[in-house]
């Protein structure tokens, strides 16, 4: 279950809809992985997810990272069965 979401925009889309500041074309995959997120308890429901999600490495070792697009991902840490520090990051 998603508990915290870091990206301003992202939690305005994921709480009331309205996705007004993010990219229009990513809006309905944006939807898809946060509902996913959003129903996943345990890693292997993370993995489960499918290709373009994977844990980071480096600094960045405690998150996950799933793709958007070619460079925006939206990244997240899990821990205890919930979902923390969701964002919306272009990172490359």
């Amino acid at each position: 279950m998603i508990v915290t979401i870091r990206h301003k925009s992202l939690r305005l889309y994921y709480e009331e809809g309205n996705g007004a500041k993010l990219p229009h074309d990513q809006l309905s995959k944006i939807g898809r992985i946060l509902t996913s997120l959003d129903a996943v308890s345990s890693e292997n429901d993370i993995m489960a997810l499918g290709s373009g999600i994977h844990k980071l490495a480096g600094n960045m070792k405690d998150l996950w990272s799933i793709k958007v697009s070619a460079n925006y991902r939206i990244t997240f840490r899990f821990e205890d069965g919930d979902v923390l520090d969701v964002d919306y990051v272009d990172y490359h």
